[in-house]
């Protein structure tokens, strides 16, 4: 059975446009297809930022890691394997000062561990290790930032598809969520159009 990832990162809770448009975008792909989903809240169930415990377990060989070590690193083994095992990975991603949230930068960095989720060949060219993986972004943006003036101020979708390309996984399709801060009106419109995308992905191409 295949798995399918949510991870939900808006500080906005129940209010998050991102949160509800990923949310329809996972419960279409589970009952299309069967997954099993697991879901991260990340504004709910924080993660601590890193610190020097756990950098120095990452940079430590498996088999010389002390009791401590290991016990720094448990949090991370566990989201490295709800990535590492999931088909379909969905991001809700709220814009907060033209990037991600810290809580979802948080993540990544639990996840980014050498050896494990990438590494560097012989010559020094890093290899994303997390391959196979279709991957949906769903961005809630105040302002309009796909096209138009703004587009050079966005540091959130293309710091994403880095970061994760990075890790292997490079099939990305991307569901704007824009204009969300020009009134109701605006924020009702973009939603719509965001969750007729939802409706209109093939399922087979999705999972």
């Amino acid at each position: 059975m295949s798995k399918i990832l949510f991870i939900a990162s808006s500080p906005r809770g129940a209010e998050s446009l991102s949160t509800k448009v990923g949310q329809a975008l996972v419960e279409r792909l589970g009952a299309a297809t069967g997954a099993t989903v697991v879901r991260r809240d990340l504004d709910a169930e924080k993660l601590p930022h890193l610190d020097v415990a756990l950098i120095r377990a990452q940079a430590t060989a498996p088999d010389a890691r002390s009791a401590e070590q290991r016990a720094a690193l448990a949090l991370s083994d566990t989201l490295v394997g709800e990535l590492m095992t999931a088909d379909v990975v969905v991001i809700a991603s709220a814009m907060i000062n033209f990037a991600v949230t810290s809580t979802l930068k948080a993540w990544i960095d639990y996840v980014t561990r050498a050896g494990v989720t990438f590494r560097y060949s012989d010559d020094g060219m890093p290899e994303g290790l997390a391959t196979g993986k279709k991957v949906y972004l769903v961005e809630a943006r105040g302002g309009v930032y796909s096209t138009g003036p703004r587009r050079a101020a966005d540091f959130q979708e293309p710091y994403l598809r880095h970061v994760l390309g990075f890790l292997g996984m490079t099939d990305i399709e991307a569901i704007p969520v824009e204009g969300i801060a020009f009134g109701p009106e605006a924020a009702e419109k973009s939603v719509t159009a965001a969750l007729a995308r939802v409706a209109a992905i093939p399922v087979s191409v999705a999972a």
